[in-house]
């Protein structure tokens, strides 16, 4: 038999939890607190590199089931780019009374509608993070990986005017399902709706009427836990509301992966798709050279394409900064006007990271992830 210490490693892995469960030296980011009402009871995690540009832009980052805020960017790298680039990254992070797996709950309605629950709570994050360090309104974007590119897609269908660009990594489409039984056959591609109900679906989302956010999507094309029809939904749900047709303006190889790349009638690009070949379910990354980005782990599928870069290039956060302002009046989100929440935003604290947990808290939540991974394998009521 293996050892204990080796049992709890393996655990920990399949619960997608952290050995020992302290505060992980990997974890650059902070707390932040009493930026609303939260209605959707999330945490609100924050990190603001040491050279934050003024009027710095914001990426909101929205983490896979299973996994933590801090879990998902040691894998993503988005604070190591952050730091490089000068721009803030907004971890919101499920909390396990919402949700047991932590996925956020992408598929039911009183989280996904604008100005409720789960989505709401994201907003609230986002305009008290603007308010307090001065960011800017016209390069706020939004990521995800599967229930949080889930998630990232009905924010972007429900806020379309908070967000100037959005990237989309092996998730779901807006509207695709309301219930469990229904997530689950979108997921495996079984069911869901038409193109022209997606289309309707996004605009019926929020009363905007445009410019509409530039969208990257992301998909293995060996996925079988979100397979790719999902992306082919996602990209249909996002033509009309560009203008652009089923056919891509151009298709090209990007690190040996095939990226296809759709222009509107001025020239820019909005729509992109990666298919990466041969990946299973997670978030394709990078890791080693000169470009390479986070840490393979779980979920985050070290295939030599990262889609960090990529995305972050595609929104034009990597270029340098004399452009980014020239571009800034022609970004997607030039229009966007500053958000009035029903309720003045309390004084909003970012916390340092807090210290690693003492000895006797350690040992407690060892044994709360073993009896919860007997539970899930039903050993264990």
């Amino acid at each position: 038999m293996r050892n204990i210490s080796d049992t709890i490693a393996r655990l920990s892995a399949i619960r997608g939890r952290p050995v020992g469960s302290g505060q992980s030296k990997d974890d650059h980011l902070s707390d932040m607190t009493g930026f609303g009402s939260n209605p959707g009871a999330l945490r609100a995690r924050l990190y603001l590199p040491k050279n934050l540009a003024r009027q710095a832009a914001l990426v909101v980052v929205l983490h896979g089931c299973t996994q933590t805020a801090a879990g998902y960017d040691h894998g993503s790298g988005w604070s190591e780019l952050a730091a490089e680039q000068g721009f803030a990254v907004l971890f919101p992070e499920q909390q396990r009374a919402n949700n047991a797996n932590l996925c956020f709950n992408w598929f039911v309605p009183g989280d996904i509608s604008r100005d409720s629950g789960e989505a709401a709570s994201i907003r609230q994050m986002i305009e008290a993070a603007v308010v307090t360090h001065g960011l800017d309104r016209k390069r706020i974007f939004i990521t995800g990986l599967s229930a949080g590119g889930a998630m990232a897609a009905a924010m972007l269908a429900a806020y379309p005017e908070v967000f100037a660009g959005g990237a989309i990594i092996a998730g779901l489409a807006y509207g695709s399902a309301s219930t469990i039984p229904e997530a689950f056959d979108r997921m495996r591609g079984h069911g869901g709706p038409s193109k022209t109900e997606l289309q309707r679906l996004l605009r019926a989302a929020s009363s905007h009427k445009g410019p509409w956010p530039r969208i990257s999507v992301w998909q293995g094309s060996a996925d079988t836990t979100v397979v790719p029809a999902n992306a082919d939904a996602v990209l249909a749900q996002w033509q009309s509301v560009h203008g652009v047709g089923e056919r891509p303006t151009r298709t090209e190889k990007v690190d040996g992966q095939t990226r296809k790349v759709w222009s509107d009638s001025n020239g820019r690009d909005v729509l992109e798709t990666y298919t990466i070949a041969g990946m299973g379910h997670g978030t394709p990354l990078k890791t080693s050279g000169d470009d390479g980005l986070g840490g393979a782990g779980p979920f985050m599928l070290d295939v030599g394409i990262s889609s960090t870069r990529h995305i972050a290039h595609f929104w034009e956060l990597t270029e340098p900064k004399v452009r980014r302002k020239a571009n800034a009046e022609t970004a997607s989100g030039a229009a966007l006007q500053p958000f009035a929440p029903k309720e003045k935003p309390r004084a909003v604290r970012v916390d340092p990271t807090p210290e690693p947990a003492n000895a006797r808290g350690t040992a407690g939540r060892i044994t709360k992830v073993i009896e919860d991974a007997l539970r899930a394998a039903g050993l264990m009521r």
